[in-house]
């Protein structure tokens, strides 16, 4: 992915990055409905309201992060993402850039499988249900670094993500 020289991540971006944050921490909280409704189908009991309601938006809200996800990439691939904020080392460079395709795969590859669990085969649902756990502990380890960011090097890194380049 490529780099460019500007200081900061323009709006576009930033917006990008916020919108499919909150909608995957949506997915997370309220995610195991489809769960519940698909396990409910093959018992052959009917599933509560809420349950029903919660598991079509998780399947919307997922093809949202699919088409959000999508744009972002075209985004980065034309406008490119500044250098790090600090030379904090490039075993750190090389951790963020691998925590940065880490996060694309997530996010591409976790609604494409619940896609192939509801259309394909619910042995999917199985690999598609891998992405919570892996989501949780690559967001606590990106927020951990973050802050990190902020309060230990002091370099604007969070910053960034919040006030968009001129």
């Amino acid at each position: 992915m490529s780099r460019t020289t500007q200081p900061g991540y323009s709006a576009l971006q930033i917006l990008l990055h916020w919108a499919i944050a909150a909608l995957v921490l949506f997915q997370l909280v309220f995610g195991e409905s489809m769960s519940m409704v698909s396990r409910a189908a093959r018992r052959g009991e009917t599933a509560a309201a809420s349950d029903i309601t919660l598991a079509s938006a998780h399947y919307w809200v997922g093809i949202a992060i699919l088409v959000l996800v999508a744009l972002r990439l075209v985004v980065r691939l034309t406008q490119g993402a500044p250098a790090p904020a600090s030379d904090a080392g490039s075993l750190m460079a090389r951790a963020a850039t691998a925590g940065h395709i880490l996060f694309y795969v997530l996010l591409v590859a976790v609604p494409v499988t619940g896609l192939l669990a509801v259309y394909v085969s619910n042995e999917f649902g199985e690999i598609h249900e891998l992405g919570k756990p892996a989501f949780i502990i690559l967001i606590v380890v990106h927020a951990a670094a973050a802050l990190f960011h902020q309060f230990w090097l002091k370099d604007g890194t969070l910053r960034r993500m919040f006030v968009p380049a001129r």
